[in-house]
């Protein structure tokens, strides 16, 4: 994967300056025409040129432009400007916004720089967008986005977070960041907050996706917060430096933050929670979507049991249940703790039953043993023997009992006393 070239990054700035984040229109152009020659035909007021030579649709003469969809076409005979029509005529009136070089390099001095599809930097995934691919992204902080994203998860959820819902956040956050998971959310009060604190205490790296220039802060009381992520990762954005924050940009940004991540888990999310529409845009990825548990009396989790309920979200309640749902192929099953891992465990299942036969003090006969562990013969005593050779059993006047200070441990038998080897 090559750099951009230098005139296609500026291209790229300023397409991130006059349209749109997530417009298909420009989405669709751009597969057939490169974004200088966008900007160069906006510039000059006239319809852009493909690389293979064909006007983008200037009038009814003009037919197609391979690579966008009809509705951005002329429509045949028809008159005035069509849906492309409007859109160039949209971005042509914002081209006093678009940056120059001299404005690029100020704000690479202040640690700001654009990644474009066609970077090392840029994260691959984000291709599953399709046309609603970000042209640009501005990135501030240190980390590598591309090789932080590789392993990573979105978490996210309610601004109004609870006790509870900041309390799992933190403990499964910590154990994913502790694991190499790199966490990605949305940098807003309450849940968002919450993962990016717990990953970076947890000595993670943490991505933060704004719905504003990424030279703001937003919001300003989680300046210091942003301040930290940018240590070992970054604070992102489709919107170029300057620009402030407004309430569709927020959901426009959540499909990034889906698209960003292997799998989406929601914490805590009321039923008009914005963290649901991160939910949905992970459902129509194909990504997987996972969601916290709450009481059943909180509203805050009623959105969280509606998208487990109806939209097929797995049910997670800590960081082992979401790596068993994101883990690569390939990977070591985290597996499931059930509770001490004991030498008895390792034992063959009828070997266990014999053992559980056993008693603890008295002696028991192997005839016996056999009917009690439900085996013949021949078995109870082939287990017996395995049993004594590791440890878990010895000979006594009565026939067979556990041994003292063998692996087997503490026994406890159902309705049982317990028997200490």
């Amino acid at each position: 994967m090559s750099e951009v070239s230098g005139e296609e990054r500026l291209a790229r700035a300023a397409l991130t300056c006059v349209a749109e984040p997530g417009d298909p229109v420009m989405g669709g152009l751009l597969r057939a025409c490169t974004a200088a020659e966008i900007v160069a035909a906006l510039v000059r007021g006239r319809m852009p040129v493909a690389a293979a030579g064909r006007p983008a649709a200037a009038g009814p003469d003009l037919d197609y432009l391979p690579g966008l969809g009809r509705d951005c076409l002329p429509e045949p005979g028809g008159e005035g400007l069509p849906r492309l029509g409007r859109a160039l005529a949209r971005w042509a009136g914002r081209l006093g916004e678009a940056p120059a070089e001299t404005t690029l390099d100020a704000w690479r001095r202040e640690g700001i720089r654009l990644i474009c599809p066609g970077d090392p930097e840029w994260p691959s995934q984000l291709d599953v967008l399709g046309d609603a691919r970000p042209w640009g992204l501005w990135v501030r902080g240190s980390g590598d986005l591309r090789y932080a994203c590789l392993r990573s998860v979105s978490i996210v959820g309610t601004r109004s977070v609870t006790a509870y819902g900041s309390h799992v956040c933190t403990e499964m956050t910590m154990t994913l960041a502790e694991r190499g998971w790199t966490v990605v959310s949305g940098g807003a009060f309450g849940v968002d907050g919450c993962a990016h604190r717990a990953a970076m205490r947890a000595g993670g790296v943490t991505v933060a996706v704004f719905a504003c220039g990424v030279d703001r802060d937003y919001p300003e009381g989680h300046h210091g917060l942003f301040c930290e992520i940018r240590v070992k990762g970054t604070t992102i954005s489709e919107w170029p430096p300057g620009r402030m924050p407004t309430r569709p940009g927020f959901l426009v940004r959540n499909r990034v933050i889906a698209a960003l991540s292997r799998g989406t888990v929601v914490v805590e999310a009321a039923l008009r929670s914005g963290a649901l529409n991160t939910a949905r845009h992970a459902c129509d990825q194909g990504r997987p979507l996972m969601a916290v548990p709450g009481p059943v009396t909180s509203a805050v989790s009623a959105g969280c049991h509606e998208i487990i309920r109806d939209w097929g979200a797995v049910c997670v309640t800590g960081a082992q249940d979401v790596m068993e749902v994101i883990a690569f192929p390939g990977d070591e099953p985290p597996g499931r703790a059930r509770g001490p891992v004991l030498p008895r465990d390792a034992l063959d299942p009828v070997t266990r039953r014999v053992l559980e036969a056993v008693p603890g003090r008295a002696g028991r006969g192997p005839a016996r043993v056999a009917v009690m562990a439900g085996v013949g013969f021949d078995t109870v005593m082939r287990c017996l023997g395995a049993l004594a050779a590791a440890g878990f059993v010895e000979r006594c006047d009565r026939g067979w009992r556990l041994r003292r200070g063998g692996p087997a441990g503490q026994v406890r038998r159902p309705g049982g006393d317990a028997a200490q080897p």
